[in-house]
């Protein structure tokens, strides 16, 4: 549970900030209105990695040379690469440096399962929906998002340019036999456009926030979906309560996260997220917000796109750059 003063100084900072209008930005038409999914069968585990640090040391000789080159056109940042592979050992600690997502994840699975069932046609209330799809988890960190798509049926590849992020999903999802099927990779998703790979699902949460070069990164994401596929990406809104919640309050009240894991100039509006994805040929449907409840400590989704979102669109032929 948070501390009282901190809760206070949060509530306080979140009230005080100027609330941005998502009405302005994107058509109320392709936005949810509030409400709270039920996600009991998709929380992640956060179970710990017992002797971590000796088993990635056996899996160092088992990476192949395939699985760490990387493209020759990429859109990496190297000093955010290095900010992970810092952190890498705890991304299964849920009360360690990535404690916001797995708050988040629960409330950001039910969105997915819910968009994704409707855009495949598929059953949502069945434990395996997403059985016979292909999906890629590109900047898949330890694994939080790979298993538990991999849990609801789907064929899942999970890609990370920090090595040492892959080492440790590997080694998480190898503890379930369910999980154990996902595919690992350290490598980017410009590789794997070189290679001719497509996804009937193509998700990067979390992520374009952190790579050098958003339009390229968002072409790739485009190139590796199939005609009419789906695209997922979420991110944080540049504005002033943004900066609020997710740096003032998150790195240095709550010290949820590193100082300096993330930058104000580096985050996208819903309206730049929008543009950059139509450019790269795919067309957002959908747009929610992810809100954070300080009292009961859990995130709901929302039609607030002002500071957490995430966006869904298709794969289209006819868009290019306009």
């Amino acid at each position: 549970m948070l501390a009282s003063k901190p809760m206070n100084q949060l509530r306080k900072l979140l009230l005080s900030s100027r609330r941005v209008s998502s009405s302005s930005i994107i058509p109320p038409s392709i936005l949810l209105h509030q409400r709270l999914f039920s996600t009991s069968d998709t929380d992640a585990s956060a179970a710990s990695l017992p002797s971590s640090h000796q088993k990635i040391q056996t899996l160092e000789g088992k990476t192949s040379n395939k699985s760490r080159s990387t493209s020759s056109t990429t859109s990496l940042n190297e000093d955010e690469l290095a900010k992970f592979s810092a952190i890498a050992d705890t991304w299964w600690h849920s009360e360690g440096p990535f404690k916001p997502l797995h708050l988040l994840n629960p409330t950001r699975l039910a969105f997915i399962r819910s968009t994704l069932c409707r855009h495949f046609s598929k059953d949502p209330s069945s434990a395996r929906p997403f059985e016979g799809l292909r999906f890629i988890d590109v900047g898949c960190g330890g694994g939080l998002l790979s298993e538990p798509l991999a849990r609801m049926g789907a064929t899942v590849t999970g890609v990370d340019a920090v090595d040492k992020n892959v080492k440790i999903a590997r080694l998480h999802a190898d503890m379930d036999p369910v999980t154990s099927t996902i595919e690992y990779q350290c490598t980017t998703a410009e590789k794997l456009v070189d290679e001719g790979r497509t996804f009937d699902a193509v998700l990067a949460l979390e992520v374009i926030e952190h790579v050098a070069n958003p339009a390229e990164f968002c072409k790739s994401l485009s190139a590796l979906s199939i005609p009419n596929g789906a695209t997922l990406v979420s991110t944080i809104n540049r504005s002033m309560r943004a900066y609020a919640s997710a740096i003032v309050a998150a790195e240095y009240i709550l010290r949820w996260l590193p100082k300096g894991t993330h930058q104000w100039s580096s985050f996208l509006t819903p309206e730049e997220v929008s543009m950059i994805l139509r450019r790269a040929s795919v067309d957002v449907k959908e747009m929610a917000g992810f809100v954070f409840n300080p009292i009961t400590g859990r995130w709901l989704l929302s039609d607030d796109i002002s500071v957490n979102y995430i966006a869904y669109g298709t794969k289209t032929s006819d868009l290019g750059d306009i």
